[in-house]
This record gives C-alpha cells, sequence and structure tokens, in this order.
C-alpha cells in the first residue's frame, strides 16, 4: 500500500508526497533527512493522506495534487 500525504510546513506552506510507511517519513521530515524542501521548512503536522495499491497510481496523484493551487490542496484537507 502506497500513501500520497500533505504535510504543513513552517511558514503555512505544504509539502505533498508519497511513502509506504507514514509515520516513518513523517519522522524522517521531521528529522531533515527526507525530502529536499523539508530539510529547509521545518514540517509541523501531517494535514491529508489517501492510500493507493500500486506505486504507479500514487505518483499519479501525487503529481495532480502538486499541480494543485494552494486553495485547492485546502479544499481537498477540508473535504477528507
Amino acid at each position: 500500500m502506497y500513501y500520497v500525504y500533505l504535510i504543513q510546513c513552517e511558514g503555512g506552506s505544504i509539502y505533498t508526497g508519497i511513502t509506504t510507511d507514514l509515520e516513518r517519513r513523517f519522522k524522517e521530515h521531521s528529522d531533515k533527512i527526507g525530502g529536499h524542501y523539508t530539510r529547509a521548512h521545518k514540517v509541523e503536522k501531517i494535514l491529508y493522506m489517501e492510500k493507493h495499491p500500486t506505486r504507479s497510481e500514487a505518483l499519479k496523484r501525487e503529481t495532480e495534487i502538486k499541480k494543485f493551487r494552494r486553495k485547492e490542496k485546502l479544499k481537498l484537507i477540508e473535504n477528507k
């Protein structure tokens, strides 16, 4: 199982990624060993996640979400 997730970072920015283990990945981001962006922007909390059965599906969804404007990401989070 793969997870597409959105994390709130310091300053209110939103980071989007995929993983097979959400807890581990969040810890990596928090410890500044995961993701170039999150090394420079402190992570605060997981805002949203959705499950996908294959890596391919998760990557497609991640790409789709990364193209969203902030307003669209916030709407996605609100409707979870």
